[in-house]
């Protein structure tokens, strides 16, 4: 007789083919064939692991007191006449290493707008399913709201709402004001994923199968979660993919005007803040390659956002 397989046998198998149906895909092929993609993704990646690993891969820890030396302030890049091996991109006007400063900033930028999207994406997603599901004046509520929020710009909303913060916590700590700064990027990032979400469930909640879960009497809640949804989930993914990017301006803009992370972790609108008042007495790297950093990453996740687009648009196959 043969032997019934067991489930540690039959387990292993189902990753490699669910694998090999991406490798398979349009998507993937979609990617294969696109070399903007393909750099956007190397850019992106070197990036976040960067970021990410900035403990191992950085040569110095900018931010420990105990290892900077002032006699190493406003070093230039290390190819210029004055420049110093040890300090590839130069130093800052407090000695600190640009390059280490560049991986541990980032690390910050890169949280807080990965942070800020997700919150925008859950509370987005949520009220756009419930307007578009429930319609009459639970929709007309929510669209309104969506509609004054529109009416102010994003930057202001967030600025207003991380100097009212401050100003209610002056003594908080760091984690308090990351929450208040994400918090202050999400309430205006959310209504774009609620719009779009509250669209696409008015198409999707008079198809057959909808009609068909109500008659066998699933509850509404059920419905949305299990059946709208993943419906609708696309168009979400790509508009998160282009607003990490625009989350991840908005933190560097507020940090550059001093109410975005605290000083003591500075991100990349810090950085170039910092060097803004040295720009002009010659000391350029400590606010170009800052702005360099920005533009990159800011660019490669929006490249793959216009990649991601067009892949999962089937009109473009």
């Amino acid at each position: 007789m043969s032997a019934v397989p067991t489930t540690s046998s039959v387990a292993p198998a189902a990753a490699p083919g669910r694998l090999r149906r991406f490798l398979d895909g349009d998507v993937w092929y979609s990617f294969t064939r696109s070399p903007v993609a393909i750099a956007a993704a190397l850019v992106a990646f070197v990036c976040v692991f960067c970021a990410v690993f900035a403990n191992w891969v950085a040569p110095h820890n900018p931010f420990d007191l105990a290892t900077l030396e002032l006699a190493d302030s406003r070093l230039p890049p290390a190819w210029m006449e004055e420049g110093k091996a040890r300090y590839l991109l130069g130093t800052d006007d407090q000695g600190r290493d640009i390059l280490s400063a560049l991986m541990y900033g980032s690390r910050i930028s890169l949280f807080v707008g990965v942070a800020s999207v997700a919150v925008s994406v859950v509370v987005g997603v949520g009220l756009g399913l419930l307007a578009g599901f429930a319609g009459g004046k639970t929709d007309a509520f929510i669209m309104r709201i969506c509609d004054v929020m529109l009416s102010f710009p994003s930057i202001l909303v967030a600025l207003l709402i991380d100097g009212v913060g401050r100003a209610m916590f002056p003594d908080a700590h760091d984690a308090l004001a990351f929450a208040v700064l994400i918090i202050a990027i999400s309430l205006t990032g959310w209504v774009q994923y609620a719009r779009t979400v509250r669209g696409s469930t008015l198409v999707e909640r008079n198809k057959e199968y909808v009609q068909a879960a109500r008659v066998i009497g699933v509850s509404s809640l059920r419905i949305m979660r299990r059946h709208v949804l993943p419906n609708v989930l696309g168009p979400v993914l790509v508009l998160a993919t282009i607003q990490v990017a625009s989350a991840i301006i908005i933190e560097a803009t507020l940090s550059f005007l001093g109410v975005g992370v605290p000083p003591t972790s500075p991100s990349l609108g810090t950085l170039i803040r910092v060097g803004n008042d040295f720009l002009l007495s010659g000391e350029w790297w400590i606010t170009i390659f800052p702005g360099l950093v920005l533009v990159m990453i800011a660019l490669s996740v929006n490249l793959l956002g216009d990649w991601l687009r067009d892949a999962l648009n089937p009109r473009l196959r």
